[in-house]
C-alpha cells in the first residue's frame, strides 16, 4: 500500500468544519522511522476541535486486513467509532489510547490512522484523515511492563460510544483515503 505513505503531515489538519491534531508517544503526527515489538505499548493522542455546531465521528484504525493492534486503554477499541453529538462551535476534546502490536502482523509496516468526520445539522459533511505513525512491527517480543486492559469514555458529557462492523469501517476508511489521495494528486 504505497499510497498510504503519500499522506504526511507535520501540523494539525484543518478544514472549514474543524481541526484535528495527533501525537504518537508525544511526537506530533505524522511520525516516521518507528519500530515496535510485539506487545510494546505506544500512546496515541488525538485532539479534535469543532468550528461549527455538528455531530462528530472519530475512528482510530490500522487499514490492514490483519488485526495489527489491540487497545489496552482508551475511549474505544481499534476500529470502533466514537460519536460526539450536539457539539457546539469551539468544542474541543482530546482522546488518548494505549495500543500494542498483537503479533498477527510482523516484519512490515502497520499504519495507525485517524479519521474524523464533522456533520452539521443540515447534513453538510467534511472529514479529516491521516496517518499518525507508520511503525514497522518487529518479530520480537517486548519484555518491558505491560499495562492492563481498560476502555474508558471521554470526559465530554455529550458523547456516546458505538461500534460498527470492523470490515465496514475499514472499507469506509480505505475508500476515503483513496479518494483523498486521488483528489490531492489531481490538484498537484
Amino acid at each position: 500500500m504505497l499510497w498510504l505513505n503519500q499522506i504526511t503531515l507535520a501540523e494539525p489538519e484543518e478544514n472549514d468544519f474543524g481541526i484535528v491534531n495527533a501525537w504518537y508517544n508525544g511526537q506530533e503526527a505524522t511520525v516516521k522511522d518507528v519500530q515496535l515489538k510485539i506487545g510494546e505499548p505506544c500512546e496515541i493522542k488525538v485532539e479534535v476541535t469543532s468550528k461549527k455546531n455538528s455531530y462528530i465521528a472519530i475512528y482510530l484504525d490500522s487499514p490492514l486486513t490483519t488485526k495489527a493492534y489491540q487497545t489496552i486503554s482508551g475511549p474505544s477499541e481499534m476500529d470502533e467509532w466514537i460519536h460526539a453529538t450536539n457539539v457546539e462551535s469551539g468544542w474541543n476534546e482530546t482522546y488518548s489510547w494505549i495500543i500494542v502490536p498483537t503479533g498477527d502482523w510482523t516484519n512490515g509496516n502497520a499504519p495507525i490512522n485517524i479519521f474524523v468526520q464533522f456533520t452539521t445539522p443540515d447534513n453538510d459533511k467534511q472529514s479529516v484523515e491521516f496517518t499518525i505513525a507508520n511503525p514497522i512491527i518487529l518479530d520480537e517480543q517486548y519484555s518491558g511492563p505491560n499495562p492492563s486492559h481498560t476502555t474508558t469514555t471521554s470526559s465530554s458529557t455529550n458523547q456516546s460510544q458505538s461500534s460498527s462492523s470492523p470490515s465496514f469501517g475499514i472499507i469506509v476508511a480505505l475508500l476515503s483515503m483513496a479518494l483523498v489521495v486521488m483528489w490531492r494528486q489531481r490538484n498537484i
